[in-house]
């Protein structure tokens, strides 16, 4: 693993992998690098991928106060570290990190994300209004676990399964990244898609969605692909918001390389 020095002297661990065009894969929620690394192994044989953890998560660092743009010059670090440009696919929030980037100016190729989880109703905007003021009141009182059960309940989670990850193995490590929910939180803003910004992106943008997931994930990816000047949308038959990375890639492979 690798460290490169973000602008604000934060340090951004990173691994590499393949030979060829640069890629940069940008993680979601409660993700770490190693959750993007079975993508990037597909990937390899076309690609230099990069993988990292996003600041305040895994073995990178954390330089408060947070902001947006903060990340958005962690991801200019990383693609100098590549070479001139990249491309760039994000999951999740990651993907609404990666369009942000794209639409400051980052110098990007080519840009796909999966299932951005912007609130396509006024009932959508109002739960992630409360879920922002209870996450915020969670995480300030220290409260780990109730930040990540809120998050879960937001993915649509049921007590039931909630209940049973508390007691699992896998727990602790959720907990360990909690306060990122807020960073996540942050970059998708009032959870509007950010049109004005979508609508100056100058690169070509894949967005995609699974058509066995949600359908309020499918209406986000297309009014991202609408929104774009040079926007696509792409349905992955059978997948979910925990996308096979073997469907996943061949599609990647093929928009990134400009076919």
């Amino acid at each position: 693993m690798e460290k490169t020095q973000s602008r604000d002297g934060t340090p951004l661990a990173h691994t590499r992998t393949g030979t060829g065009p640069a890629l940069v894969l940008v993680s979601g929620a409660l993700s770490t690098g190693a959750t993007l690394a079975p993508l990037a192994a597909a990937l390899s044989d076309r690609f230099e991928v990069l993988v990292y953890d996003r600041r305040g998560r895994g073995e990178s660092g954390d330089t408060p106060p947070y902001a947006v743009d903060r990340e958005v010059e962690d991801l200019a670090a990383l693609v100098g570290t590549l070479g001139d440009e990249a491309c760039l696919y994000g999951v999740s929030s990651g993907g609404a990190l990666a369009l942000r980037a794209a639409a400051s100016g980052l110098p990007v190729r080519r840009v796909a994300v999966y299932e951005v989880p912007y609130a396509m109703d006024d009932a959508a905007v109002a739960a992630r209004a409360e879920y922002t003021g209870r996450l915020t009141q969670a995480l300030r009182g220290g409260r780990r676990g109730d930040a990540v059960e809120l998050f879960l309940r937001l993915t649509g989670l049921g007590e039931d399964v909630i209940g049973r990850a508390r007691q699992s193995p896998m727990w602790a490590g959720l907990e360990s990244v909690a306060p990122s929910l807020a960073y996540d939180d942050a970059v998708l803003g009032d959870g509007r898609p950010p049109r004005e910004a979508l609508a100056g992106i100058g690169v070509p943008v894949l967005a995609l969605a699974g058509g066995a997931g949600a359908a309020s994930m499918r209406a986000a990816a297309r009014e991202i692909a609408e929104t774009v000047p040079d926007g696509r949308y792409g349905e992955l038959e059978g997948q979910s918001h925990m996308v096979e990375p073997g469907v996943l890639a061949p599609v990647l492979a093929r928009f990134f390389a400009g076919d």
